[in-house]
């Protein structure tokens, strides 16, 4: 496994948990990395991701909220929320990433950490954000 995707997984731990217990990043991110021994790389941008993802989760969440027809973000389960929330940060802040690799990194973290129907469903809305910011 890659360190991006290395970090994108631990991003989403992290993202998780903020998005159930709304804990401080700093906390969450201290008691996170206790148990995790990684190298340098991939627990900085792991840090970043999530940082970004928390600090502009209002209009994150109001472009998900745009593309996601048919579905609020409080009904949508945890793990896919805030995969689409990482996805759609790195669309906005990430310029050196290509949107298809971030979209192909989310499906992956989706088959990996999510229900059957959940890549299809976070490439179909992460593929609509991406055509409105393109």
């Amino acid at each position: 496994m890659g360190t991006r995707r290395k970090s994108r997984e631990y991003a989403l731990q992290m993202l998780f948990q903020w998005d159930i217990t709304r804990d401080s990043i700093e906390t969450i991110s201290s008691n996170f990395w206790e148990n995790h021994d990684e190298p340098h790389a991939v627990v900085e941008f792991a840090r970043a991701l999530v940082t970004r993802t928390i600090e502009n989760v209002e209009k994150i969440d109001v472009l998900i909220q745009k593309h996601a027809e048919h579905w609020r973000l409080d009904r949508m389960a945890g793990v896919d929320r805030n995969i689409l929330r990482l996805a759609t940060q790195e669309f906005l802040f990430d310029k050196e990433t290509p949107k298809n690799v971030v979209i192909n990194e989310a499906i992956e973290i989706a088959r990996r950490y999510s229900a059957q129907e959940s890549p299809q469903f976070i490439n179909g809305i992460l593929d609509s954000i991406k055509k409105e910011l393109e």
